[in-house]
């Protein structure tokens, strides 16, 4: 083979690669716009201006505004329940994801074809996409977010006042129920603070489990009749969970949701001087609850000097410890040794005391003013009667042969 034709096949073997690369290309989703230009932003007036932001609407189909998040002056709130706290983590993660988003490629134009990608007027009683609007922009910002790609990780999305639809990066969809953007964290009290659960139900008989102190492993059961036993420790030491990690599903005014009469009481009382009353009934298949948080001052100051006290003396021991290692110190310039575990001094008592004023008053500010519907499982927890808490009482079995055949 000469030299010639060497360098033809050469050629054409580069031509070839090149057309391929080009056809592969071509087959891409595409990330400019039909110039080639890169992608811009699905939102410009949002890049660099999401602190700006001070009102969000959501509008689903027929127009029903789903929910109102609106910025004041004690931050984000829920016009829809109320003007309870909004979840401004979420919140901000969602106005993040818009302002990061990047027009893909242009869709439809059609009015008729909106809907096969759910970016349809959502004043149709049944439009897919939901209405987000943004206030506190140069320009108000009025996006329809439609479904997400088949392709996945992209949403279909169109301005409400342009015909123009498009392929934009990210999930975009926002909460559709009002509920979803609330704070939901309501209270969260460890099972090993408590000391004291008292419930009371309507009929006012009462259960009281405790604890002598704050190193015990079980609640004590009061009140045992005789002749009768306390039930298992696991199920005794349940009624002291019924504060630990509480997210409600739903919160409305107390004024709409006053309790009955005959609601169940409860009282949680901690061993740093937390006390947590709540009123909890059962309407209509949901579980409802109001708290009030308080501060047993005496409790609390008692706590606070004795955990003072043991903290000094624990720092001290560590100390201690610390100067006799001494005697065995390394040799110059060798490397020191790390602090022992602990040896941080100790907090100072009226610290601590501020600490514990400041979750009561937080829980407080929390609580007042609302009615919670709660999970089943919690509202379980204080619907408890002594018998619950008492081994069952054994069947009395019959002598034996007394109901035999005689032979």
């Amino acid at each position: 083979m000469n030299r010639k034709t060497l360098i033809g096949l050469a050629v054409a073997t580069a031509i070839a690669l090149t057309i391929a690369v080009m056809l592969q290309f071509s087959q891409q989703p595409r990330s400019s716009d039909d110039e080639g230009r890169p992608s811009e932003a699905l939102a410009p007036t949002l890049a660099g201006h999401v602190n700006d932001i001070d009102k969000l609407v959501v509008t689903g189909a027929g127009g029903k505004v789903i929910a109102t998040l609106v910025r004041g002056d004690g931050g984000w709130t829920l016009q829809e329940k109320g003007g309870y706290a909004v979840d401004t983590g979420k919140l901000r993660a969602f106005l993040l994801k818009l302002a990061d988003s990047k027009r893909l490629e242009p869709k439809t134009a059609d009015a008729a074809r909106h809907a096969a990608l759910g970016v349809e007027d959502v004043a149709a009683a049944d439009a897919k996409g939901v209405l987000v609007e943004l206030g506190g922009l140069a320009q108000p910002l009025r996006l329809v977010v439609g479904e997400s790609s088949t392709r996945g990780g992209n949403t279909f999305v169109r301005f409400a006042d342009e015909a123009q639809s498009w392929l934009a990066s990210g999930l975009l969809a926002p909460e559709e129920t009002a509920a979803d953007w609330l704070a939901r964290d309501l209270v969260d009290i460890d099972a090993a603070r408590v000391a004291q659960v008292e419930l009371t139900a309507p009929d006012g008989s009462s259960v009281k489990v405790s604890k002598s102190a704050e190193g015990d492993a079980d609640f004590a059961l009061a009140g045992i009749p005789k002749g009768r036993e306390a039930g298992s420790a696991y199920t005794i030491n349940g009624l002291a969970g019924a504060l630990d990690g509480v997210r409600f599903d739903d919160v409305l005014p107390a004024g709409e949701a006053p309790p009955p009469a005959n609601a169940r009481k409860a009282r949680y009382a901690t061993f740093d001087g937390v006390v947590i009353d709540a009123v909890a009934w059962e309407a209509e298949g949901k579980h409802y609850a109001r708290f009030v948080a308080a501060l047993d001052d005496a409790r609390a100051a008692s706590h606070a000097e004795s955990a003072g006290a043991s903290a000094t003396t624990q720092a001290s021991a560590t100390g201690a410890d610390a100067d006799a290692k001494q005697n065995d110190a390394p040799a110059e310039g060798a490397p020191a040794a790390a602090p022992e575990p602990g040896s941080a001094p100790a907090k100072d008592p009226q610290a601590r005391l501020a600490g514990v004023r400041e979750e009561v008053a937080s829980l407080q500010r929390r609580f007042d003013g609302w009615t919670f519907v709660v999970p089943a499982y919690k509202y379980a927890a204080l619907d408890k009667s002594l018998e619950d808490l008492l081994k069952p009482v054994e069947s009395a079995k019959p002598a034996a042969g007394k109901a035999g055949a005689k032979k």
